[in-house]
């Protein structure tokens, strides 16, 4: 995904730093994450409700974010992204064993 550049951070501290890698919230990134995921044309009220369930399954554990190889929980997290953020989301091992019910033939 493509991540915004904060030109006030570049033009502020006149630090070119800033123009190759921007600091960013990891709830700014997911927010990013589903909007790509559900597309542009999605409902406004669609997105919000997505953004506020994944966030919240975030801060619940159900899931964590590795963005560019990085392991994150906490959406107040800050990770420096360059120009792209490869953000993928896993599920932790699960808890309990699933079964399987057979059917007889």
């Amino acid at each position: 995904m493509r991540v915004p550049l904060d030109i006030h951070a570049v033009s502020a501290n006149g630090s070119g730093a800033f123009a190759l890698a921007t600091p960013v919230r990891v709830g700014d990134l997911v927010s990013l994450a589903v909007r790509e995921a559900i597309g542009a044309r999605a409902p406004h009220d669609k997105f919000i409700r997505s953004v506020r369930s994944t966030l919240s399954g975030l801060a619940g554990g159900r899931f964590f974010v590795d963005i560019d190889g990085r392991c994150y929980s906490d959406a107040d997290d800050v990770v420096m992204c360059g120009a792209t953020a490869r953000v993928r989301f896993f599920v932790p091992s699960r808890r309990t064993p699933v079964h399987h019910s057979q059917s007889a033939v």
